[in-house]
C-alpha cells in the first residue's frame, strides 16, 4: 500500500526506514506532517516483506519508541 494524506492524518509519528524515505515523504505531503515528528529507523530498504531479518531489526528499533513492543 501507498502512503496517502488520509494515512497521515491520525498520525501522531512518522516511522521511517531511511533517510530517502522521510525526505520522499516531506515532498510529497508537507502540509500534513506539518508538527509531526519523522523518526528514521536507519534499516536499509532491501528486505522482501517480513523477511525474518527485517521484523527483528524493526522490533529492535521500535522498542526504544515503542516501549510495550
Amino acid at each position: 500500500m501507498r502512503v496517502q494524506a488520509g494515512h497521515l492524518g491520525w498520525a501522531d509519528v512518522i516511522f521511517v526506514m531511511e533517510r530517502r524515505h522521510a525526505e520522499l515523504l516531506r515532498a510529497k505531503f508537507g502540509a500534513e506532517l506539518a508538527g509531526k515528528p519523522i523518526i528514521n529507523l536507519r534499516i536499509p530498504d532491501k528486505f522482501q516483506f517480513l523477511a525474518p531479518l527485517l521484523v527483528e531489526l524493526l522490533r529492535e528499533r521500535l522498542r526504544e519508541h515503542l516501549p510495550r513492543l
